[in-house]
């Protein structure tokens, strides 16, 4: 435990002054203590002890350039003399907004806001005021931010076999202190499953207002969708006048610059973005077709936010965009073939070690589960994975400088490359020998 001495002194003081000790209640679950860091650069994240660790956490997600990228930097620190918010609007704002309309299909207009759970809830106000019913489907295992109108607890294991009832008396908020009431509008469904879907948009479209969904379950076991599953869901949607709401804050600008919804050819009707657009500054945003986003031209829906689409925050869209296109898209390509080999080589030192696990992967990111299965791809079987077994992994990795989410879940930044996958892998292969396997 002397490793982390810094960290663990530095947490029990925190603790007198921030409440948990931390500034979210997820980074808590880190073994064997929360780290704090001194700095980062690239793929390198160094502690408070002085340790260094290959990053594949990377923020929860938004570091898609790696840590303190160069290009990105003087993009920000140039926005930062002029002055970091006005409170009024800046070339900034017109020229990210029409960066976004060039290259996301869906996108007419975009409204920016400043997190994943801030888009989502001018998206689903957006959805209400269009078609003037209140109804939202969403589904188990995807995560929409923690505002209280969608944020659901997901079911254990024991629960998971579990179907919505009428008066969506089994849905579960996702913490104490949370309505209950606020969820009363919501309907949870199994995904992947289009009998599932299909019965009850066809059964309740006179009241359901959206469809909101993840392209990929990514924060739970990186689950794609079936075959034909989205493009049912387009069409089903649009057959009952129901929106479809893509929520890419994970996969937007890490399936493709377009998002995955040009990768995947379908036209939702609005796309909520964040995490890599912003590139570890706070940038979120709605985009979609005219006809809805006129809705808060005409006032209709309020979009409020004091730090909305200030002038760091566009920067930093800027420079993202800017580095993702060059030549053609390369570093995008780069970086998937990175999380390719990545997860094969993971997935291999783990089998002839003697583990069973499951390592799905998608564009530049994959999640890796012990179980005994030959595949997971519905939130059921997600939930028969060995956690326990993760958690040690998870911890012998940060001993040997590999730095990973609890959870499974791996993100890829272009500071990631051959020689990243290389160390990343002897190190797997070091700790695969070192944990026993479960009984």
């Amino acid at each position: 435990m002397n490793r982390y001495r810094q960290s663990i002194d530095k947490f029990q003081e925190a603790k007198a002054y921030v409440a948990g000790g931390v500034a979210s209640s997820l980074r808590v679950s880190m073994k064997p203590a929360p780290l704090y860091v001194r700095k980062a650069y690239g793929a390198i994240i160094q502690d408070a002890d002085g340790h260094e660790y290959m990053d594949y956490m990377l923020a929860y997600g938004p570091l898609i350039l790696g840590h303190a990228h160069p290009g990105f930097n003087e993009r920000i620190l140039e926005a930062l003399r002029k002055g970091s918010t006005y409170g009024m609007q800046h070339d900034g704002e017109i020229q990210l907004g029409r960066r976004l309309t060039e290259i996301l299909p869906c996108a007419e207009q975009v409204a920016f806001s400043g997190s994943g759970t801030e888009a989502v809830m001018l998206a689903l106000r957006l959805a209400r005021a269009y078609t003037s019913k209140r109804k939202i489907v969403r589904f188990y295992g995807h995560y929409h931010g923690w505002s209280d109108a969608i944020f659901t607890s997901f079911p254990s294991p024991d629960f998971s076999s579990a179907r919505p009832t009428e008066g969506n008396s089994d849905i579960v908020p996702g913490t104490n202190g949370q309505s209950r009431s606020s969820l009363q509008d919501i309907i949870l469904l199994p995904w992947n499953d289009p009998e599932a879907l299909e019965e009850t948009l066809t059964q309740h479209h006179h009241e359901i207002a959206a469809v909101i969904t993840e392209p990929v379950m990514c924060n739970s076991g990186c689950i794609a969708p079936k075959p034909g599953y989205m493009e049912f869901m387009r069409e089903l949607t649009s057959k009952l006048g129901i929106v479809l709401i893509w929520d890419e804050v994970i996969t937007g600008f890490r399936m493709g610059l377009g998002g995955a919804h040009e990768r995947f050819g379908i036209l939702p009707d609005l796309v909520t973005i964040g995490k890599a657009l912003g590139g570890g500054i706070a940038l979120s945003a709605v985009a979609g077709n005219r006809e809805m986003m006129r809705l808060i031209e005409e006032g209709t829906v309020m979009h409020l936010g004091t730090l909305n689409g200030n002038g760091l925050s566009t920067a930093a869209g800027l420079a993202v965009i800017e580095e993702l296109s060059k030549e053609d898209g390369q570093v995008l390509k780069d970086m998937e073939n990175t999380a390719l080999r990545l997860s094969d080589g993971i997935r291999s030192v783990l089998g002839r070690n003697g583990h069973q696990v499951v390592v799905n992967q998608l564009g530049p990111v994959f999640h890796v589960m012990f179980i005994d299965r030959t595949e997971v791809n519905d939130f059921d079987t997600f939930n028969l994975r060995d956690t326990n077994l993760y958690t040690l992994f998870a911890e012998a990795l940060l001993h040997e400088g590999i730095l990973v989410r609890p959870n499974g879940l791996w993100y890829v930044s272009s500071a990631h490359g051959e020689k990243e996958t290389e160390k990343t892998l002897l190190a797997v292969e070091r700790v695969a020998r070192k944990i026993a396997v479960h009984p």
